[in-house]
């Protein structure tokens, strides 16, 4: 797509049975200020090559995490595992060696973000929040829970990953062919048997079939998020962050709100309009 390629990260985090690597793709020099940058609840870090690229140039560390059981970091023990308080505690003790950083959560990404910024101690400095909030339907769970459940579909040909991600993920916004294909490219792996693979453990759907799905509600986070300045990013069309829900977060003065035309869950944040609003916020 255009960006030089980023180097790989990796800090072992204290956990039952010894321990668990995480690994994230890193842009931009080594001493600038750090901005962590974590996917959706399927997606991996390399969602956010673009944004990252024109972090970088202007000066930002950049580090695109790939939440255990995605992409290059290491998988969990048990399914059951797969739960946001988890990767919150895999997660803090990496962000306590990096010192002030900025935080930009997509979907879970913003979760986890939230439950960051709930723990003792500064947290993040800024925060966007993108097609996330406190308030959660139990329609839209629902809808993920669904899919997930599906099994595990080895494809044969990496045309064929990218015809399911333009159907799965139709709701990130008018996507260039380019930018497709990078997704596709960076969303699978292959098999032994010559195939791909969609690049996540399937047992992240575990948590969600242990018993009936519920609303969830975090709204007592809200007054510890808001606490810094804080940009929220809702999909048009977005049926997991609700326009009343966005209102409502937007209620404190640190708190600005930003609706893209032409996106459900959620924005790819790749258009440049996009990288421009989030550039912009950081600075």
């Amino acid at each position: 797509m255009g960006a030089p390629s980023p180097s790989i990260g990796g800090f072992l985090s204290p956990f039952e049975g010894g321990g668990v690597m995480l690994r994230w793709h890193e842009w931009g020099p080594a001493d600038g200020r750090p901005v962590v940058c974590v996917h959706g609840l399927t997606r991996n870090g390399r969602d956010f090559d673009v944004l990252a690229a024109a972090l970088a140039a202007e000066g930002r560390r950049v580090l695109c995490l790939d939440v255990p059981g995605r992409g290059i970091s290491a998988w969990l023990p048990l399914g059951t595992q797969y739960i946001v308080p988890v990767y919150v505690g895999l997660i803090a003790p990496l962000l306590a060696s990096l010192g002030e950083y900025d935080w930009v959560g997509t979907s879970m990404g913003g979760l986890i973000g939230m439950g960051l910024a709930g723990l003792p101690g500064p947290g993040p400095r800024r925060m966007v929040l993108n097609d996330i909030g406190p308030f959660v339907p139990v329609a839209s769970l629902e809808r993920i829970r669904d899919y997930l459940s599906q099994p595990p579909v080895e494809f044969t040909a990496l045309e064929q990953v990218e015809a399911y991600l333009r159907r799965v993920h139709a709701p990130f916004g008018p996507l260039t062919d380019a930018e497709w294909r990078h997704m596709a490219t960076h969303s699978a792996h292959r098999t032994p048997g010559g195939g791909w693979r969609l690049h996540y453990d399937p047992r992240i759907v575990e948590p969600m079939g242990m018993g009936p799905l519920a609303d969830v509600d975090l709204w007592a986070l809200w007054p510890w998020v808001s606490a810094r300045p804080t940009l929220v990013i809702r999909g048009e069309s977005s049926d997991l962050l609700l326009p009343g829900t966005a209102r409502q977060m937007a209620e404190p003065e640190t708190v600005t709100l930003a609706t893209i035309p032409g996106c459900g869950h959620a924005p790819a944040l790749m258009e440049a309009g996009q990288v421009r609003l989030i550039q912009d916020f950081l600075r």
